[in-house]
């Protein structure tokens, strides 16, 4: 297998039927057999069975990329790097990777203003990330400058050396920005996540494992009644993704199947991904009983 992929690999699976369902599965280094870290997405687009290169380049002070949505609207521009690195699709030459999953939250948090989506973010991000913890800051800055303007995602992230998961909502109309949190996959463990935000409580202060948009999050939430300091611990999910029977039962029950074929030993309950909205969540990441090989991955993915 080329080196790239033997590094590093994002399996990028078609649905081969209609579907509104993206899933990503995240194994760090120590939890594979070869020492790989390995990211999956599969998309539910119709628009993304393609395969883009986006060649290296220089750029001028004064050269701009135009930004234009899906339905053709010019957006803005966005400032163009001295230097931008080559991507094929969702890996740039860094071999920087970066999949997604669309978690909706809270439809009042979708600012219209923003120039960027989730998908044209990721682009940009590869084109100018050197790792993964680089992509996280570059997806930070991109937005403070420019605006988000789709509606809550998490993001999955890797190099060669570490996977990392980001959830991003925005700031509602008018608002400016986004808020956002990304968590380091410690090693020997695997992660998953489909269509729902699963970032819960986080240590804000430990920056080797935990990047973020800033305390403002909070204070956003508290503001809104969606959090209080009564309920102890800032709880990203339920702040800005709460719970709901029909919701869980659509994107907790892939999570569940992932891991419950990962680390069976674990015996994974089924009432949260049945709709039960006050069982106890799947944990953000596990250990696997054996490590995981690529065919392993290819297996738990067709699933």
């Amino acid at each position: 297998m080329p080196r790239i992929l033997s590094t590093l690999l994002i399996l990028t699976l078609l649905t081969a039927v209609p579907a509104t369902a993206c899933t990503n599965f995240i194994a760090s280094k120590k939890a594979t057999v070869d020492g790989s870290v390995i990211v999956t997405y599969t998309c539910d687009g119709e628009f993304r069975p393609i395969l883009r290169h986006f060649p290296a380049a220089d750029y001028g002070p004064d050269e701009y990329f135009e930004v234009v949505s899906w339905g053709g609207k010019v957006m803005g521009k966005v400032k163009q790097p001295a230097h931008t690195y080559a991507v094929v699709n969702l890996m740039n030459e860094n071999q920087v990777a970066i999949g997604e999953t669309t978690t909706g939250g809270r439809d009042e948090l979708t600012n219209p203003d923003g120039i960027l989506s989730y998908w044209r973010l990721m682009q940009l991000t590869l084109q100018r990330a050197k790792s993964a913890r680089h992509a996280i800051q570059v997806m930070g800055q991109l937005v403070d400058e420019y605006g988000y303007n789709s509606t809550g995602e998490s993001f999955a992230i890797g190099d060669p050396e570490e996977a990392w998961i980001m959830e991003m909502v925005g700031p509602g109309p008018g608002g400016s920005g986004a808020h956002w949190v990304a968590l380091h996959v410690p090693e020997g463990y695997v992660s998953a996540y489909a269509n729902k935000g699963r970032i819960g409580t986080f240590d804000m202060d430990d920056d080797d494992n935990c990047l973020h948009s800033g305390t403002g999050m909070i204070d956003f939430a508290e503001a809104n009644g969606w959090y209080s300091k009564d309920d102890g611990d800032f709880n990203w999910s339920k702040a800005f993704h709460p719970a709901q029977p029909q919701k869980l039962r659509y994107t907790a029950a892939r999570v569940w199947s992932l891991f419950r074929r990962c680390a069976p030993s674990q015996n994974f309950p089924t009432d949260y991904h049945r709709g039960d909205a006050d069982a106890e969540p799947y944990p953000l990441w596990i250990k696997p009983d054996e490590k995981l090989d690529v065919a392993d991955v290819f297996a738990l993915m067709r699933d």
